[in-house]
């Protein structure tokens, strides 16, 4: 399974009005019926299918990626990932250019435990089971969540291609109910100071609540004394709720803008720090931060950076800067629609280009086996101490 990863926000109750307009339909209809008149097994021909089709190649004639028109099905299983509890391998899916890429793997998935990295381009999706062997080359994201999406227990294969290996390979991935924590809390002693390391893995449903309690066990140890300061690491974290992230941002700001919206026309919406909140301000901060962080994680990463509030360790972000406005039909079909572009703080949109790091640390990874052909073969376990936390935690005791 993959998920999209998007800067969404929930949308209210609107009053739709369909303008007259210069679309032309008479050629789709002319084709239809000569497909009815002439095609070979009439029984395929379905009309709720045929209408889907219809305008998922109309959504996908604009271009963009990120806009995409989702079936019931898929539609369904876009909500799960939002909500954090989804069937499949663990991958969350994006565009590098204009090619399939992994934007993270999720942890403690089939992917994760495959060696497959942020960054990782998928060429081709193979199940034997469903019959497919589809060349990525030009597929909308929706197209590729459902060939990845599967049962429990059956098997996927991706042929894979990753910058500074020489072949691409293919893994195998068996599916897997995957449930993804919003985050997780863990106390590290270094130099006599005790450090709290935030791994914060999408911002779902489940982080409204999450995140206060994860507060509040901070708040605990440091009144116990030798309090050194918080890592919130963000790496491989693809994005989620903008609410979310302006949320978690105003714990550790006390006044000001998170990020702004700018839409085609040019006009801005301004999103600024809860004052009810504001429980960290006074923390040490470092941001842990890599190519998978993508959309809501950039964003909050690159405020706090923009307010002087931390800096930021590892390397550069995804680079995904536009915002997607998710809506869903009473037939259970959804559209998401690419609808304006993100500002930070200092009013850099970063679509395409990233978040720079302060400090930039590069991931050491695991080492290939000799006479292996996958960077790391598929069921291998590789212990690897992580340099860049190492890293974050320096810099935050300097």
């Amino acid at each position: 399974m993959a998920v999209f990863s998007l800067v969404s926000y929930r949308l209210g109750e609107s009053k739709v009005t369909y303008p007259k307009g210069e679309l032309n339909l008479s050629m789709m209809w002319r084709v239809k019926d000569r497909l009815a008149k002439t095609f070979l097994e009439k029984d395929k021909m379905k009309d709720s299918e045929l209408t889907q089709g219809a305008i998922s190649g109309m959504v996908q004639a604009l271009g963009d990626p990120y806009t995409v028109y989702l079936p019931p099905k898929e539609n369904k299983s876009a909500n799960e990932d939002l909500a954090g509890e989804f069937g499949g391998v663990g991958i969350s899916l994006g565009y590098k250019e204009k090619s399939l890429a992994v934007m993270s793997p999720l942890p403690k998935t089939p992917a994760e435990r495959a060696g497959v990295l942020a960054g990782d381009l998928i060429l081709k999706i193979i199940d034997k089971e469903k019959r497919v062997d589809r060349d990525t080359n030009d597929i909308a994201l929706d197209e590729a969540v459902n060939l990845i999406r599967g049962k429990v227990g059956t098997e996927v294969t991706l042929k894979m291609y990753r910058e500074g290996v020489k072949e691409p390979w293919e893994v195998t991935l068996k599916r897997d109910n995957i449930v993804v924590p919003s985050l997780e809390l863990e106390f590290k002693e270094e130099k006599g100071k005790k450090v709290a390391w935030i791994k914060l893995y999408k911002f779902t449903d489940r982080l409204y609540k999450d995140w206060s309690d994860v507060v509040n066990k901070i708040l605990t140890e440091k009144n116990r004394g030798n309090f050194g300061g918080i890592v919130l690491d963000v790496r491989n974290n693809p994005g989620g709720f903008l609410q979310a992230s302006v949320m978690v941002a105003s714990d550790f700001l006390k006044e000001g803008t998170v990020v702004s919206q700018e839409s085609s026309n040019g006009s801005k919406e301004t999103y600024t720090v809860d004052k009810s909140l504001g429980r960290l301000t006074s923390e040490k901060l470092v941001v842990l931060v890599n190519g998978g962080s993508a959309s809501a994680s950039e964003i909050l990463a690159g405020a706090l950076r923009d307010h002087n509030r931390a800096k930021l360790v590892g390397e550069k972000t995804f680079g995904k800067g536009t915002v997607q406005q998710p809506e869903d039909f009473p037939d259970g079909s959804g559209l998401h629609v690419t609808i304006a572009r993100w500002l930070l703080p200092s009013g850099k949109n970063i679509h395409k280009v990233g978040v720079e790091p302060d400090v930039v640390v590069k991931y050491v990874a695991p080492i290939i086996p000799t006479g292996t052909t996958t960077p790391v073969p598929t069921g291998t376990k590789v212990e690897v101490k992580d340099n860049q936390l190492d890293k974050a935690i320096e810099v935050l005791l300097q």
